[in-house]
C-alpha cells in the first residue's frame, strides 16, 4: 500500500498545476492566519483599552450615593479567544460589550458585524472558511477520478492482474489524497501555533481541531474515491460527490436548523422582556406583588431591631429594600434565562444529531467549540458577567444599608476610596477539558462516518464489480 501511495504522490508532483495550487494554498492559508491573528490582537487591544478606561472612570468617581453609582454601573467586555482568529463562530454577531447596572440585566451589544463596513458584512475571512469549504472541494477534484481514470484508460485491469487487491488500491489512492489535505491542515495549525501563545490549553484545542478536520477530510476523500470506484466514469463520480458536498454544506444545515428552531422555539425578545417585567412587579407566582413584599420586609426588620418606625432603625432600610429587589429580580432572571438556556441546549443537542446524516454539521460544531467561539462559550461569558453584576450591586447596596447612613438620607455619599475597593470584572474562558462533554456527539458522529465509509470501501469494492 505504501508503494501505491508513493507512486500516487510521484504522479501528483509531476503535475505543475498541482504544484502551483499547493503553493497558492500554503500562501493563502499563511496570509489568512497572519491577518486573522493581527486582526484578533488589534480587537483585543481595543477592548483592553476600553476596559481600562471604564475601570479608571469607576476608580475616580466623585463622591456620590452608592445607589447612584449602581445606576452608573460598569461594563464587561468579552475577550477574544486566542483561536478566534481561526474560527470566529458566532462572535461576529452576538456582541461583545454588556452594561452592568442595578435593577436590570442588559443585553450584550456592539457586535463586530454591526460595526463593520458594508463591503465586509458578508463575513470576515478566517482560515476555517478555507479549511471547511475550499480545501475539501479541492480534495474532491483530486479524488473523484482516482479510480475512474484508471478504468477509462484500461490501466486498472493491468494493476489487478498484477495481484493488487482492489480494496487496497482504493484505500491507497484515498489515503494519498487524504495525506495531502492533512498536510495543508497541519501547516495551518503549525503557523497558527507559531504566531500565538504556547499555552497548553491552546495546544489541546488545536489537537482536537486537527482530529476533527482530519476526520472530515478522510470522509470526503474516501467517499470521493469510493464513488470513483463504483461508478462508470468521471462524470458520474464527480456529479455524485459534488451533489453530496452541496447537500452537506448548503441544504441540510439550513433545513435541519429551521426544523430545530421549530421543535424547540425560543421566546421573542419582546415576550422575554414583558414576562420579566411582569413577574418582577407582580411576583413569580402572580400573587406576591412588590408592595406586599416591601411591607413584609419592613415588618421583619422592625421586629428584628425591636423598633416602631423605619427612622428608628440603626441601618438604612432603603438599601435593604434595593438589595431585596435585586435578589428577587435575580430569581426572575434565573428562571427565564435558565429556561432559554435549556432550550438552547436542546437545540444544540438536536442539531448535533444531524451529524449522523451530515458530517459537515459535526465539523462546524466541533470547530467553533474547540476554538471557543460557539454558543456554549458565549453563554458562559453571559453567566460570569451576570454573576459579577450581582456582586457589584450587592456591594453598593450593602454600603448604602450598613455604611452609616439612615433611612431616607439620600444625600449621604461615599468617596472614590470605596469605589476603588470594589474588584473589577475579569473573565477567563473555560478549559476545554471541562467543556469536552458538549462536543462528544460531534466527535462520535465524525468517527461514525469514518467507519462507515471505510466499511463501504471494504465490502463494496471488489474485482467483479469494478471491472
Amino acid at each position: 500500500m505504501i508503494n501505491i501511495i508513493l507512486n500516487e504522490w510521484k504522479m501528483l508532483v509531476r503535475n505543475r498545476v498541482f504544484i502551483y495550487l499547493t503553493i497558492f494554498f500554503v500562501l493563502s492559508l499563511s496570509l489568512v492566519v497572519w491577518m486573522g491573528i493581527n486582526q484578533n490582537s488589534a480587537q483585543q487591544e481595543y477592548r483592553n483599552k476600553a476596559q481600562r478606561h471604564v475601570r479608571t472612570q469607576w476608580d475616580n468617581l466623585e463622591a456620590m450615593n452608592p445607589h447612584r453609582a449602581a445606576h452608573y454601573g460598569s461594563y464587561a467586555f468579552k475577550p477574544n479567544n486566542l483561536l478566534n482568529s481561526m474560527d470566529g463562530g458566532i462572535n461576529d454577531i452576538t456582541g461583545n460589550v454588556i452594561q452592568l447596572e442595578g435593577h436590570v440585566q442588559n443585553e450584550i451589544v456592539y457586535s463586530e458585524a454591526s460595526q463593520s463596513l458594508s463591503i465586509s458584512k458578508f463575513g470576515k475571512l478566517k482560515s476555517s472558511l478555507l479549511l471547511q469549504y475550499v480545501i475539501p472541494l479541492f480534495l474532491i477534484f483530486l479524488a473523484y477520478g482516482s479510480i475512474s481514470n484508471e478504468k477509462e484508460t484500461q490501466r486498472l485491469k493491468l494493476l489487478i492482474f498484477q495481484g493488487i487487491p482492489m480494496t487496497r488500491l482504493v484505500f491507497a489512492k484515498s489515503l494519498s489524497i487524504w495525506i495531502y489535505g492533512l498536510s495543508l491542515l497541519l501547516a495551518t495549525v503549525f503557523i497558527q501555533s507559531m504566531l500565538i501563545s504556547s499555552d497548553p490549553e491552546v495546544f489541546r484545542r488545536l489537537t482536537l481541531l486537527v482530529f476533527s478536520y482530519g476526520s472530515y477530510y478522510y470522509i470526503i476523500t474516501s467517499l470521493a474515491t469510493y464513488f470513483s470506484a463504483r461508478l462508470k466514469n468521471n462524470t458520474s463520480a464527480l456529479s455524485a460527490i459534488l451533489a453530496t458536498w452541496i447537500l452537506w454544506t448548503i441544504f441540510l444545515p439550513k433545513i435541519w436548523g429551521n426544523a430545530v428552531e421549530k421543535i424547540h422555539p425560543l421566546p421573542s425578545r419582546m415576550a422575554f422582556k414583558a414576562a420579566m417585567k411582569e413577574e418582577r412587579s407582580k411576583g413569580i407566582d402572580g400573587h406576591n406583588p412588590s408592595d406586599k413584599r416591601r411591607e413584609e420586609l419592613k415588618n421583619k426588620y422592625l421586629t428584628e431591631y425591636k423598633v416602631d418606625s423605619l427612622q428608628q432603625l440603626p441601618i438604612n432600610f432603603d438599601g435593604i429594600v434595593m438589595q431585596e429587589d435585586e435578589e428577587y429580580g435575580n430569581l426572575v432572571w434565573d428562571k427565564h434565562f435558565g429556561s432559554n438556556y435549556t432550550i438552547l441546549q436542546k437545540q444544540k443537542g438536536l442539531y448535533q444529531v444531524s451529524g449522523l446524516l451530515n458530517p459537515f454539521a459535526s465539523l462546524q460544531s466541533a470547530s467553533m467549540g474547540f476554538c471557543g467561539t460557539d454558543m456554549i462559550h458565549h453563554l458562559d461569558f453571559l453567566k460570569k458577567a451576570e454573576d459579577y453584576r450581582r456582586v457589584l450591586i450587592k456591594a453598593l447596596n450593602d454600603k448604602h444599608a450598613y455604611g452609616g447612613s439612615k433611612t431616607g438620607d439620600w444625600g449621604w455619599t461615599v468617596d472614590s476610596t470605596f469605589f476603588r475597593s470594589v474588584q473589577g470584572f475579569s473573565y477567563k474562558s473555560p478549559k476545554i477539558n471541562d467543556q469536552i462533554n458538549h462536543y462528544l456527539i460531534d466527535i462520535l458522529c465524525l468517527l461514525w462516518w469514518g467507519l462507515l465509509v471505510t466499511f463501504m470501501i471494504k465490502i463494496n469494492t471488489n474485482k467483479k464489480i469494478i471491472l
